[in-house]
């Protein structure tokens, strides 16, 4: 699943790009249309023309509210830089394009809009190319560009196919076993309580899943799951994703806290991070200046520490640490921005390296540099790691190759993770993380216990079900299997999976309604009810489970045997057979007493597990 963004000045048509492209209108709040502005984050989704639905959001454009856009902006996978052919380039544009700059968006594209109003094509190139230098030495340097017309639908099909390009070159969002969703959106619907959306990053949620709140801690269930408005029982990582979620207050959720799974995350007011400070800054920056940081949908005030330097000149990097007013949910990698309050402008931004430092950094030491260094440009063990998060499950020979690590350091590196308990064996050299080991392992016996309680009369959930639920490949499917059956935490067959402490049972209306079944099948033990009668009386949840239980034996679609009857069936059969070595289906009719639908099925359920051999019309002993 994924995610675009818009980005430009006001009043250049994002949304009515939107509106039109998707069908939706991103502007919600009243205020919003009556000034035909957007203030919030507008929403919508549509269907590229290979078939991949993507969502987008729509950010507002005006310098008023620069912090709800940023809001939105951070989990995108491609941006659609905005620009009105007839104002060209600006100042929100250069501030927006900053922005993605810094927030390192993976690709982008312009729309050129409003092309109705500038007929001249001279015009529209003069404009173009007014553009192309101001994207220089910026991410978007090379993006394609666009003309479009939401007005008369003027290069609609193209900003289309050219958004499908781009996104076929992106990989898609990784799965680390550690959901979280930065909450950008938070409202209640009548009926089913508190609803949050965001953008899911780094794993999955399911429906019943446990999750905390942070970082107001509130605990809950998730009660439901949408995605462009599609209800979902798994949601994945990159997806729009809207939580119903139970035991919480909407009164209590502001925008910026994160949904998680308990005891994956931790708060913090700390963090160390690489700064670089934008070219245009019409002054340096200084030690100690309060500033704004602005991380997933989280906004709050902090304190900038220059941790290498007394000032910072226009264009220039360095470490810091930021002491923040609210605590935060963030992990190491992440993007961040910093805004000055007063005056609001943009100042910078960079990647965060250590999102829970142990203490306040004393300014101008080598040895915090040296250490910020080499957590930012990473050790053998932190770059395999990367590798086994980043690829799920794999092999430790696949792994070190994709980390391009030399023979000596891989095996350190090796030693270090295992050590660590940060990485987990699956089966010899096949190792996944142990965090997504851990959430993978919750997720799979959350599903199973789920099946149980819906479907209490199967014995279990069928395998096939299982692994299309979890979304994992057949590997690391069967591996997984094996490893929890080993540790008795669950019990699997070719069929099916589930708990071991479950068990089918029936209550004293489903055991009278068996009793009457049963007595059916007494009365003619080789001529019973077949399965269709037997399934109106029982009901085909009893019928399965009697199969499941093994009390019947069912060997066409059509008939069934109790299995003591069945046993009696085969006995008599081979006692037969050894005195007469072979006998027709006739013979085999008289034998029993019965009709040639009960004996046909039975002696092709024979023949398939291997008690007799068909050879013409006769039937003999398979004695292989």
């Amino acid at each position: 699943m994924r995610v675009i963004g818009t980005a430009g000045h006001v009043d250049h048509g994002k949304s009515t790009l939107i509106s039109v492209l998707t069908g939706v209108h991103p502007d919600r709040l009243k205020e919003e249309q009556e000034r035909e502005m957007t203030i919030e984050l507008g929403f919508g989704w549509l269907t590229l023309p290979d078939g991949e639905e993507i969502g987008i959001v729509d950010v507002p454009g005006h310098r008023d509210f620069i912090g709800n856009m940023l809001a939105g902006v951070g989990g995108i996978d491609a941006v659609v830089l905005v620009i009105a052919a007839d104002e060209g380039v600006m100042p929100q544009t250069k501030e927006h394009l900053a922005i993605l700059d810094l927030l390192q968006i993976p690709s982008g594209m312009i729309a050129l809009t409003k092309t109705d109003l500038v007929p001249d094509p001279e015009w529209l190139d003069l404009v173009e190319s007014d553009i192309r230098e101001t994207l220089t030495d910026t991410a978007l340097e090379n993006a394609p560009f666009v003309r479009v017309s939401a007005k008369d639908g003027t290069g609609l099909d193209n900003l289309l196919s050219t958004l499908s390009k781009l996104l076929q070159n992106e990989p898609a969002r990784l799965d680390l076993g550690r959901p979280r969703l930065p909450i950008d959106r938070a409202f209640s619907i009548a009926g089913f309580g508190t609803v949050v959306t965001g953008t899911l990053a780094d794993g999955n949620l399911s429906l019943g899943d446990e999750v905390l709140i942070l970082p107001s801690e509130q605990k809950g269930r998730v009660r439901g799951l949408q995605t462009h408005k599609k209800k979902e029982e798994i949601s994945v990582p990159g997806s729009r994703t809207a939580v119903n979620i139970s035991g919480i207050s909407l009164e209590d959720i502001r925008r910026g806290e994160v949904v998680i799974k308990p005891e994956q995350y931790q708060t913090t007011r700390r963090l160390d991070a690489r700064f670089r400070l934008l070219d245009e800054i019409s002054q340096p920056l200084k030690h100690n200046t309060e500033v704004k940081l602005f991380v997933g949908a989280s906004e709050t005030i902090a304190t900038l520490r220059l941790l290498g330097a007394e000032i910072l000149n226009p264009g220039e990097s360095v470490w810091i640490q930021l002491e923040l007013r609210d605590p935060i949910v963030t992990v190491r990698g992440d993007r961040y921005i910093l805004r000055r309050p007063s005056p609001a402008e943009t100042l910078g931004g960079g990647v965060i390296i250590d999102h829970q430092p142990k203490g306040r950094h004393k300014r101008f030491d080598e040895g915090v540099i040296q250490k910020l260094t080499s957590l930012a440009e990473g050790s053998p063990a932190d770059v395999l790691y990367q590798a086994v998060l980043a690829n799920g499950a794999d092999t430790l020979s696949n792994l070190i190759q994709e980390a391009r690590l030399e023979d000596a350091d891989a095996q350190e590196a090796v030693n270090e993770l295992f050590a660590e308990k940060k990485v987990f064996e699956l089966a010899k050299e096949y190792v996944i993380a142990t965090t997504h080991w851990d959430a993978l392992t919750e997720r799979t016996l959350n599903m199973i216990a789920a099946y149980h309680e819906k479907i209490p009369l199967r014995a279990g959930i069928p395998r096939q079900e299982l692994k299309s639920r979890l979304k994992i490949d057949t590997k690391l499917f069967n591996a997984m299997l094996e490893k929890l059956s080993e540790a008795e935490q669950l019990v699997h067959t070719s069929g099916s999976v589930k708990m071991p402490t479950h068990s089918i049972t029936f209550g004293s209306t489903e055991q009278a309604q068996i009793s009457s079944l049963m007595r059916q099948f007494e009365q003619n033990p080789f001529s019973p009810p077949t399965n269709k009668a037997s399934i109106q009386e029982v009901g085909d949840e009893i019928f399965n489970a009697l199969v499941a239980l093994e009390t019947l034996v069912t060997v066409s679609p059509e008939v069934a045997f109790r299995k003591s009857d069945y046993e009696k069936m085969v006995e008599m059969l081979r006692a037969y057979l050894g005195k007469n070595e072979k006998i027709t289906l006739s013979e085999t009719r008289d034998l029993f007493g019965t009709s040639r639908r009960y004996v046909q099925a039975f002696l092709e359920d024979l023949d398939m597990v291997g008690v007799t051999i068909r050879d013409g019309d006769f039937r003999k002993l398979d004695e292989k």
